[in-house]
């Protein structure tokens, strides 16, 4: 063994005995298992693509309804670009121009915001199928695809509600000490019940809610934490004039989704990993520990397309005289949530 395996080894050992270490290589380990990078490059590009009709079917709109309440369409605008700090107010200000002819750009801007909240919906309900490893039968059908799709697109109108209300309260006291905090802990809850939303509604129904909870949490104080400092960052190190080049909005804006995605795929993948107990996995192999047997498992089980396909996984780096963990899936009905059907029937079905 030479001395860099051997330091390699001593680090894993030690990240295995320590629970929060295993734990946090076990997340970053499944990420790479699910070519999660792949993923999340996929749904930056179709975020990217979804937002202008989204922004300008808001303009339109706001130009048609609150045409004759200029401060409700501040705060709306507000609202919306404060999701953007570094480049917020060119991007709201540039699509706003769109607002000269509202019917035909209302018109558009619905279908194109239709096509392309479809598009980023189908997009993420794929992502978070293939990090819950959820084998083909188990997976939405097109027409439930369809409807989650719908709500998806509500979601997002109603966080725009939600955080046009926090701009307001903000405007209406940010000079109270007590009116920041409230609004700051507000925007954590608004920000945790997104992102729970978002993953009720993308996650298929059979894993429990429960299940998405740890990760949304987390999620939504990273998200918050980050809109925060990016706002100091802006404000005090970076000069408007920097953002104003199209090229720089553009890159600024793929750089914000693609962060947005980070967080998004990151604690989904924590839930999976907690649910399952995908850890302590080892950093080189072999041996292999059980959480690394059950996350090679599921790789070949979630590629079953039909349940009349048979696949089964199995090892044999264990000893003869060791059966095989009840964690360790064998066969696509054993990966669990939300397939939930019992070894007996498997047994009974062969």
């Amino acid at each position: 063994m030479n001395p860099v395996e051997r330091l390699l080894r001593g680090v894993d050992r030690w990240q295995q005995r320590h629970k929060p270490a295993a734990f946090a290589f076990g997340v970053v380990k499944k990420y790479g298992d699910d070519n999660a990078g792949q993923l999340a490059a996929s749904l930056t590009h179709t975020g990217f693509l979804t937002l202008f009709p989204l922004l300008l079917v808001l303009t339109t709109v706001l130009g048609l309804v609150a045409a004759s309440h200029p401060a409700l369409r501040h705060s709306v605008s507000d609202a919306v670009s404060g999701q953007f700090p570094a480049i917020g107010k060119q991007l709201t200000g540039n699509v706003g121009a769109l607002k000269r002819s509202s019917l035909i750009g209302l018109i558009a801007g619905l279908l194109l915001a239709l096509w392309g909240t479809t598009g980023l919906a189908q997009s993420a309900m794929f992502t978070m199928a293939e990090i819950w490893n959820i084998p083909g039968p188990d997976r939405p059908g097109y027409v439930q695809r369809l409807g989650r799709s719908g709500l998806f697109l509500v979601g997002l109108l109603i966080g725009v509600v939600a955080t046009t209300g926090l701009a307001s309260l903000s405007a209406f006291g940010h000079h109270i000490a007590a009116v920041i905090v409230a609004g700051d802990a507000l925007a954590v809850a608004v920000n945790v019940g997104m992102f729970m939303f978002a993953f009720r509604v993308l996650t298929p129904k059979g894993v429990p809610g429960r299940d998405l909870a740890p990760g949304a949490v987390i999620a939504g104080i990273l998200w918050t934490g980050l809109q925060a400092v990016g706002t100091i960052v802006v404000k005090h190190y970076l000069s408007s004039e920097s953002v104003y080049h199209i090229f720089g909005i553009v890159l600024a804006l793929i750089a914000w989704i693609y962060l947005l995605v980070q967080i998004m795929l990151y604690c989904a993948e924590l839930n999976v990993v907690l649910v399952r107990r995908l850890y302590p996995r080892s950093l080189l192999q072999p041996p292999l520990t059980e959480a690394d047997r059950a996350s090679l498992a599921l790789q070949p089980l979630q590629s079953q397309r039909r349940e009349e396909q048979q696949v089964q996984v199995t090892f044999n780096d264990r000893p003869e005289d060791e059966a095989a963990a009840r964690s360790t899936p064998q066969v696509p009905e054993e990966v669990s949530p939300p397939a939930r059907r019992s070894r007996k029937k498997r047994r009974e079905s062969r």
